[in-house]
């Protein structure tokens, strides 16, 4: 099935692929992390504005500037989330060696510290491959959260559980209790999730066949972003609606959108192998073929310079380079 969805589309969508930042963004983001530091002598560390999603290095900085002045439990979510940051980067057997270092300390620790441990011992299980290992963890932390009443990590939590089901019913239905407790919550954490979930509940009903079901969510995670003023979620959103009119049969419709999606990508200088692969797709569908084929050659160009498409997409790319012919 031709989809481009994303997996983890929630605040960490996006994070960096190689955390190898350049001399200067290296000195930066030290800097960065030494302001973060002073600035947090004489208040509880915000874990979620030391974040730097696409630059999991920076981020690391950040949380260990941090960690001179913490002490306790706050020392130990600060730990949690070093240990995420190896996770995102592919580190997963030093961020199991951290988690391993945390383990002894949770008897005495609160809960928001136990529910970020399961949630990163959760998460590096899953990004290695292993979501059965790592559901139980999720649904541990969901279970805590909610009985501590953290929203925010409650919300993160059920959101994980159900990317341990993509593609199914189950996943629909563990965001669908997310986003019951997102909706009410001053949490912002919690309020943040809205849109991933909601794209996220899009995708797997629309990886099930029920394209009329999925649409609906597809436009409200748009709706959602566009709320927030996120340019790139609110391009992919917008991608994501056109693609599920596509599965829909509305040929036209979808082809507005991808068209409009490529005429802003133009004006910024920038190339979206999936946008010029959709618009080829659209006009083979309404048997417009050499349009069809110009921008399958175009796409297939993209596309093979994405490493991440080229190794998890073989098929596809093959595809794209016989109807360019």
């Amino acid at each position: 099935m031709n989809t481009r969805r994303r997996p983890d589309c929630g605040p960490r969508a996006g994070a960096a692929r190689d955390g190898r930042p350049g001399t200067r963004r290296l000195l930066r983001s030290f800097v960065a992390a030494a302001l973060w530091s002073l600035a947090t002598l004489a208040c509880a560390v915000d874990i979620d504005a030391l974040w730097e999603y696409d630059n999991a290095a920076a981020s690391e900085a950040r949380f260990r500037a941090a960690l001179v002045d913490a002490a306790g439990d706050q020392r130990l979510e600060l730990l949690t989330q070093i240990a995420r940051t190896y996770s995102l980067r592919g580190r997963f057997d030093d961020a199991h060696r951290m988690l391993d270092e945390i383990q002894p300390a949770l008897a005495t620790a609160g809960p928001k510290v136990r529910a970020r441990f399961l949630l990163e011992r959760g998460r590096t299980f899953n990004s290695s491959g292993a979501p059965e290992r790592a559901r139980p963890l999720f649904i541990q932390a969901w279970d805590l959260a909610r009985a501590a009443r953290i929203d925010g990590l409650a919300v993160d939590a059920a959101h994980m559980v159900a990317i341990t089901y993509r593609g199914t019913a189950a996943a629909v239905d563990w965001n669908r209790k997310g986003l019951a407790l997102a909706r009410v919550s001053e949490d912002a954490k919690a309020r943040a999730l809205v849109p991933a979930m909601l794209n996220n509940s899009a995708w797997d009903l629309h990886d099930m066949g029920r394209y009329a079901e999925a649409l609906p969510l597809f436009e409200q995670a748009l709706a959602e972003w566009r709320m927030r003023s996120r340019p790139a979620q609110i391009h992919f959103a917008r991608w994501s609606v056109a693609r599920c009119l596509r599965s829909l049969g509305r040929f036209p419709e979808a082809l507005t959108i991808q068209l409009a999606l490529q005429k802003e990508d133009t004006e910024r200088n920038a190339v979206d192998g999936y946008v010029l692969e959709e618009i080829a797709e659209l006009y083979d569908a309404l048997g417009q073929q050499e349009e069809a084929r110009s921008y399958y050659q175009r796409a297939a160009g993209a596309l093979s310079a994405d490493e991440d498409f080229v190794r998890d997409n073989p098929d596809r790319l093959a595809r794209l380079r016989a109807k360019a012919r």
